[in-house]
């Protein structure tokens, strides 16, 4: 069978921050799939509050994820912070598609986390350890996993799928 390859839009209207949970991580001391697709559930919330609703309230309907593609690009650890970016698009009569992006921050080298099997974690900060004589350095983000939703609207009240209100569109693309 073919790999997926999926091919995320170039840029994301809302960005957060999450940090990774001890709950997070599998027996392979790393996130587990399953806690990526709990994170994109996270950073879909966050994204649809950031406009006024939720996932029971998108201007009267609910939501339901349709179906989930999600490519997996590098590991996450406890104690990383990752940067979760969203966007909307693809709209159709009953729903669209959630675009997301994960990154991880690497290349600071004046922390070591406690993945880092050099790290002597401090009593204050169990986590990660200050490296005081080296200077700090340029730090970038790189993409951990990419992954879509496909969302579609539901009339709890009525059982039955329902139209995406015009509202929605014009908020969830502005």
């Amino acid at each position: 069978m073919p790999r997926t390859k999926l091919v995320v839009p170039e840029h994301f209207s809302f960005t957060t921050e999450i940090p990774v949970r001890i709950t997070d991580i599998n027996y392979g001391g790393h996130v587990g799939n399953d806690s990526i697709l709990s994170i994109l559930h996270e950073s879909r919330e966050q994204f649809l509050r950031s406009h006024d609703y939720k996932e029971m309230d998108l201007a009267g309907v609910g939501l339901i994820m349709s179906d989930v593609t999600i490519e997996f690009k590098n590991e996450l650890f406890y104690g990383d912070t990752l940067r979760a970016s969203v966007t909307a698009c693809e709209f159709y009569r009953v729903g669209f598609d959630l675009f997301y992006k994960l990154e991880k921050k690497v290349g600071d080298k004046n922390v070591r986390e406690m993945h880092d099997p050099k790290n002597s974690a401090s009593p204050a900060n169990p986590l990660m350890s200050v490296l005081p004589d080296e200077p700090p350095s340029a730090a970038k983000w790189i993409t951990v996993s990419t992954a879509r939703t496909g969302m579609v609207c539901y009339d709890y009240t009525l059982k039955k799928l329902a139209a995406v209100p015009k509202e929605v569109i014009t908020k969830l693309l502005s």
